[in-house]
């Protein structure tokens, strides 16, 4: 779930920024479990600049658009940046019409 957060709460975030207002789901999630984690874990996102251009397209066209984004999850207190897991979430971003 903290994967699906990371990257959701990322495109929500700029799109409000932005002041548009979008539709968002996961059409797909691939995970690679690495390390067990034994310490809080803080999930990533890196593709910020990948999420603006998805909602430049969304907000220009009023498209649906489907792009594949990473989330790392870390455990920085016991591992430093060292990958627990690694995640890779079709994230799927629409403008809507109000």
């Amino acid at each position: 779930m903290g994967a699906d957060v990371a990257g959701g709460f990322m495109a929500m975030s700029k799109a409000e920024q932005r002041g548009e207002q979008i539709s968002l789901a996961f059409k797909e999630v691939e995970g690679k479990f690495l390390k067990r984690p034994e310490a809080d874990v803080h999930f990533i996102c890196r593709d910020g600049d990948l999420i603006d251009q998805m909602l430049d397209k969304t907000i220009a066209t009023g498209e649906r658009v489907n792009q594949e984004v990473s989330i790392t999850a870390i455990c920085p207190t016991l591992h430093g940046d060292e990958p627990m897991a690694e995640f890779k979430l079709t994230l799927s971003v629409k403008r809507k019409d109000c």
